[in-house]
């Protein structure tokens, strides 16, 4: 190789050099931007906190807010909150059924944290409620009337709350009716 050819080489292989590590640093730049941006506010945790995964159930006078995450799917519903070893206070899990209303049965296989669970028909009324459900078990609980959704929240929170059977959820699900 002539010595103009391996001058040209060496200053191909830099300008291809130079052009990666321009590129690492720009993405290295934006990483560094992202992990770096201030926290969310309270209008955009508002934003992110939308209508999907804010649940409402109003009894009597007061209404309890809850952060859910909906399943709506077969695949997300036989999922459920199995193998979750905690459940954030006031978090849960929304069970969507669709229409029409028809009767459920959940149960608690290779769920690992006690449940209370309400069963809730279309207009968005709690018809039952099996609290402080058993760990893992196998038995069937059964909604007994025809539903469209179950919610799933830690147990005692019903309890704690006076939440009980005829109190009213709020949520998309029970507005396409």
């Amino acid at each position: 190789m002539q010595r103009a050819e391996a001058t040209d080489l060496m200053f191909r292989v830099l300008m291809i050099s130079r052009t990666v590590l321009s590129t690492l640093v720009a993405l290295m730049a934006l990483v560094g931007a992202a992990c770096s941006a201030p926290a969310i506010g309270p209008s955009e945790k508002a934003a992110k906190h939308s209508a999907a995964n804010l649940l409402t159930i109003v009894s009597g006078d007061r209404e309890h807010d809850f952060s859910v995450e909906l399943a709506a799917s077969q695949e997300e519903r036989q999922v459920g909150l199995m193998f979750r070893t905690e459940l954030p206070e006031n978090a849960g899990m929304l069970f969507d059924f669709g229409l029409p209303p028809k009767p459920q049965s959940m149960w608690m296989k290779n769920t690992l944290i006690p449940l209370d669970i309400a069963f809730i028909d279309e207009t968005g009324t709690i018809r039952r409620i099996a609290a402080d459900t058993t760990p893992q078990s196998l038995e069937t609980i059964s909604s007994g009337v025809p539903i469209i959704a179950v919610l799933e929240v830690n147990a005692g929170t019903f309890a704690r709350l006076g939440i009980s059977e005829g109190d009213r959820v709020q949520h998309p699900v029970f507005q396409r009716r």
